[in-house]
Parts: C-alpha cells; sequence; structure tokens
C-alpha cells in the first residue's frame, strides 16, 4: 500500500494488516495498538526534527518490525545534526512516557498502557545495538575516534553481546508464558540486519 504525504512517499507492508488481524482474532488487538501507537511516535520524533532540520526524508516504509526512513543526505550533516535526529526517537518515546504517566496518576488507568509502551520502545531502542537507535548513535560517536571499520566492528561485537542475553531471556518468556515470541523474533531479526547488513551505518 503506497500513498505519498506533500515530497514523502510512504509504504505500507500488508503484512501489519494481516498481524492487526491475527491480533484481533487471538484477544490481545490492544497490546499490538499500543505498541503500534508508541513506534509512531517513536519514528514522529525522527521525522520531526528531520523537516525542522530541513531534511524532509523522501520515502517512509512501514514494515512488520520497523519503520524505514529514507534519508540520503545524513552525509551531508554535521555530528551534532545527526546525533539530534536519531536521539530524538527515543527521547520522543520518554516524554510520552511522563505525560501518560502522570495522566495514569491523575486517575485514569488507561493511561498506563500508553506510558508502559512507550518505555518499552525507548528504553529498547537505546541498547547499543546495530539496526536500533543506540548502535547508530554508538557509531556516530566512535567515528570520530576511530575509522569507519574499526567503529562497526566495535558495534558489531556489541550486538552479540547484547542479542545473547536478549535471546535467553526471549527463551525464559516463551517458555513462561507460553505464547510470547515477540522478543525472540526481534532477536532474529536483529541477528540477520547484522549478518546480511541490511540496515547501513552513517
Amino acid at each position: 500500500m503506497k500513498f505519498r504525504v506533500l515530497k514523502t512517499e510512504i509504504t505500507i507492508s500488508y503484512l501489519i494488516i494481516c498481524t492487526a488481524s491475527i491480533c484481533i482474532i487471538a484477544g490481545i488487538f490492544d497490546s499490538f495498538l499500543y505498541c503500534l501507537f508508541a513506534i509512531i511516535i517513536h519514528e514522529t520524533g525522527h521525522i520531526i526534527l528531520m523537516c525542522i532540520f530541513g531534511y524532509a526524508p523522501e520515502k517512509i516504509k512501514i514494515s512488520l518490525f520497523e519503520i524505514s526512513i529514507s534519508d540520503r543526505k545524513r552525509q551531508e550533516r554535521s555530528f551534532i545534526l545527526n546525533f539530534l535526529i536519531i536521539f530524538f526517537g527515543p527521547f520522543a518515546n520518554f516524554i510520552c512516557f511522563i505525560l501518560f504517566y502522570l495522566l495514569y496518576l491523575i486517575g485514569n488507568d488507561y493511561f498506563l498502557y500508553f506510558a508502559a509502551a512507550n518505555f518499552s520502545v525507548g528504553l529498547f531502542n537505546i541498547l547499543p545495538v546495530m539496526s536500533l537507535d543506540g548502535g547508530q548513535l554508538l557509531y556516530l560517536i566512535l567515528s570520530r575516534f576511530f575509522s569507519d571499520t574499526v567503529s562497526q566492528r566495535i558495534v558489531n561485537v556489541i550486538t552479540f553481546i547484547i542479542i545473547f542475553p536478549l535471546a535467553t531471556f526471549g527463551f525464559i518468556l516463551l517458555f513462561n508464558s507460553k505464547y510470547n515470541f515477540s522478543l525472540l523474533i526481534v532477536c532474529i531479526y536483529l541477528v540477520f540486519s547484522l549478518i546480511c547488513r541490511n540496515n547501513k551505518y552513517f
């Protein structure tokens, strides 16, 4: 499914629609909606800052595991601009977490789920793992002191070190819940991205 907003082409994978349908049948559509809302907030944070700095994205592809923003001008920007654009994704989640949690404390339990989803998405994305914002930020910092090759290798090693305990926790979560395999799928995706180099560094 493709459509255009101003100069940005947006593509939505039909797999998301299928997943939403499965979640409705399984009775977990609310959880899917909370996570999707937090992810949209996260990516909107990136896009807002890109537009503020005059670098509106050319394409946005929304798939099951990520929202890919086409940004061919990242090499033209300074270190601080790239750092702020990447950082503003998790930052937007943490801001929303605080706002929704305050609304929850006022007396509306419904906002607790939105707060938890934003906190989880923000915290997950700051992990120093390739294809996540934390890995991109780490690479940006390392590339100021080392060559691109050395910086990539360091992030790759840290990625494998972090993915192993994540996968272990994913197995424990699946064993205890009998159905929650979401973390395992994310770990598989991260490993696949690292091996196939689908996600590029700056």
